[in-house]
């Protein structure tokens, strides 16, 4: 029988990865992604699963991200009986996402109830139903091959996005490759390896987050050193939203060389999230995973992830003292893009006031409160109350842990033969309609995009 992918997730859009690879009558999903973003994405997160999870017999997946894993608590609420396997960090990091998750969930369904916002506010999930999942997990080493039910097997590689994220590259029963990039990162940023090259398959799947674009070559240090140099002569507070897994940490890596190189003043940095504080720890323990600058800086008896002034945020309480709290300061706080956790609750107090700045450190897809925010919206709604932005809005705009589309066209310089189909996933339309217009016009593949749903045969 003809192996088969079908896109129900990341089709047409950034957020929701969900890919079945039917073997077979063994079924293998990629990922579970969480749909995040406007309302009517996020509303498919309650949609029923379009497939029966007491019928997957494994699940594979690429790394930690909420987009990428957030619906695997659901998944083993409604019948999922098969491991979930992942890379030993994807693991650490998802206890930590998985359980803040489905607490958050809870938090804002209780919110939205007392405040009457929502009468039906409930919960896609709860903390014990993250717990549950976790009991399913796996660990698959890196360059380790592992056996699929229906005579598939599978190898995990470095993809440079976050800690233990990899690209699955899966050998099929008739002996072709199919290969999952997951997200696909970049060379030379700091604290993880870089992305591994691969120089074949016959399927591809491709992500294309920024396919139209190529990232700033502006020095994050510079931006970042201005923001705080601002912040200290005007006794102003640095709002910055910032993904937990990765975004945190690299901004800990960035203040550390600024106070290296004495270009920092004494300005305190809050973490406000207790996930940031436990993945940053996952982090500074992953030494397998760490590139050699980090490797060094850790066998010298250091840390790039500890600057001076870092104070961590333990409880509701203290996180609601420092909306009363004068800067200069600096706080971060999840979400990266603004459409959930603690950073909400701070720009509700302080993106009215002038002497406060807001600055993105990733990207933020369209419907978020990020996007408002970026694209100048005088007024945004926070928690369903109207909110005046006189606060700065700035972006360090040469971060990002995924590749641009000039870094993912050189990684896929180096396959030595065309794939059968390039399949382009995880991009807004007008990014992956431009990725695969370079794709097509520099190396003459076959390119699909996929729509929400399809079904690809995978093979001769």
């Amino acid at each position: 029988m003809t192996p088969t992918l079908a896109f129900h997730g990341a089709a047409r859009t950034v957020t929701g990865s969900k890919h079945l690879l039917s073997l077979g009558n063994a079924q293998v999903l990629i990922d579970c992604g969480m749909f995040q973003g406007t309302k009517e994405l996020k509303e498919r997160n309650w949609q029923p699963f379009p497939f029966m999870p007491s019928d997957l017999d494994a699940v594979v997946i690429t790394h930690a991200h909420l987009d990428h894993i957030g619906m695997l608590p659901r998944l083993v609420r409604e019948g999922l009986k098969c491991p979930i396997y992942a890379t030993a960090p994807t693991i650490s990091l998802s206890r930590i996402s998985l359980t803040d998750s489905g607490r958050l969930q809870e938090e804002e369904a209780r919110f939205h109830s007392k405040h009457n916002l929502r009468h039906d506010a409930k919960p896609l999930y709860d903390e014990n139903d993250a717990f549950e999942a976790m009991r399913k997990f796996k660990p698959v080493p890196f360059n380790t091959r592992h056996e699929l039910p229906g005579g598939g097997s599978w190898v995990y590689k470095h993809a440079g996005h976050i800690l233990g994220s990899a690209y699955a590259e899966i050998a099929l029963p008739n002996g072709e490759i199919l290969l999952m990039s997951g997200d696909l990162g970049r060379y030379d940023t700091p604290i993880i390896k870089d992305p591994e090259v691969v120089d074949y398959c016959d399927y591809l799947v491709i992500e294309s987050t920024y396919g139209d674009r190529l990232h700033s070559k502006e020095d994050p240090l510079i931006k970042l050193e201005q923001a705080l140099q601002w912040a200290w002569s005007s006794g102003g507070t640095i709002l910055i939203p910032s993904f937990a897994i990765g975004r945190t940490q690299e901004m800990l890596y960035y203040f550390k060389k600024l106070q290296e190189s004495g270009r920092m003043p004494r300005v305190p940095v809050y973490i406000d999230s207790p996930m940031a504080t436990s993945v940053t720890k996952v982090y500074a323990d992953a030494k397998d995973d760490h590139d050699d600058e980090m490797k060094l800086s850790v066998s010298e008896g250091s840390s790039e992830l500890e600057p001076l002034g870092l104070n961590y945020i333990r409880d509701r309480e203290q996180s609601q003292a420092l909306n009363k709290q004068h800067g200069p300061q600096v706080i971060i706080a999840g979400s990266g893009m603004a459409n959930g956790g603690r950073i909400l609750h701070h720009m509700r107090h302080r993106i009215s006031s002038d002497q406060t700045m807001v600055l993105f450190t990733g990207y933020q897809a369209e419907g978020t409160l990020g996007r408002q925010l970026i694209d100048g919206e005088p007024v945004v709604k926070i928690f369903g109350e109207e909110v005046a932005v006189r606060a700065k809005v700035d972006k360090i705009n040469a971060l990002s842990a995924h590749a641009d589309q000039g870094e993912i066209l050189h990684w896929l310089s180096f396959f030595k033969s065309p794939p059968k189909k390039t399949f382009i996933v995880h991009g807004e339309p007008k990014a992956q309609e431009a990725l695969a217009a370079k794709i097509k016009d520099l190396y003459n593949w076959e390119v699909v995009i996929p729509e929400q749903g399809q079904v690809e045969e995978l093979g001769n």
